[in-house]
């Protein structure tokens, strides 16, 4: 069986989960998330904690097993917690701003860019104290929104590998290159 699909997920006090044959609706303090799930699988409640079975040990059942518990864990911990993903912008000249509730940003290009949030996301900005680095927090319930909003925003400028200018991830490493002096430094 699988290891993660046979855990079970834990409801914390204060969230509230309701099953309608696969679909799944759960509310907390934070929020509600509403997901409908493969209808081969059986999702009940036993007490205060939630359990994923399967019927056969089918290669496609086995694999949704797994992912099924995962999805649930992610939307009880995030009604209740919340996610969030800290970007970091590297560059001279690099800034981001809120305007609003859409975040502005000036990466570079010959214009700025204005992002609207999705329903459920928020923006935050600043600059560390430390590095002078601005950031851009991206907070809300739904960990699958967050992270793909997060990569979207990464994506309008990349890290590059030579000065590491760019927009990436707190705690990213990004593996630079020697330039065109370090190669042309042994030839005569």
């Amino acid at each position: 069986m699988s290891r993660i699909g046979k855990k079970p997920v834990p409801i914390p006090a204060g969230v509230q989960v309701k099953i309608n044959d696969s679909e799944v609706h759960v509310k907390g303090p934070k929020g509600e998330l509403t997901r409908s799930f493969d209808p081969i699988l059986k999702i009940e409640q036993q007490g205060s904690e939630l359990r994923v079975t399967r019927p056969n040990d089918e290669r496609q059942v086995r694999a949704l097993h797994g992912l099924t518990r995962a999805l649930l864990n992610n939307m009880v911990e995030g009604v209740t917690n919340g996610y969030r993903r800290v970007l970091e912008v590297h560059g001279v000249g690099y800034r981001t701003a809120l305007s609003g509730q859409n975040l502005s940003l000036q990466v570079g290009f010959s214009h700025g860019i204005e992002i609207p949030p999705h329903e459920g996301i928020t923006f935050e900005v600043g600059v560390d104290n430390q590095t002078r680095v601005p950031f851009v927090v991206i907070s809300g319930i739904d960990k699958e929104l967050v992270g793909q909003t997060a990569a979207q925003i990464r994506r309008l400028r990349k890290p590059e590998p030579y000065k590491g200018k760019g927009i990436r991830y707190r705690g990213e490493y990004i593996r630079r290159k020697a330039g065109k002096q370090a190669r042309a430094g042994g030839k005569k």
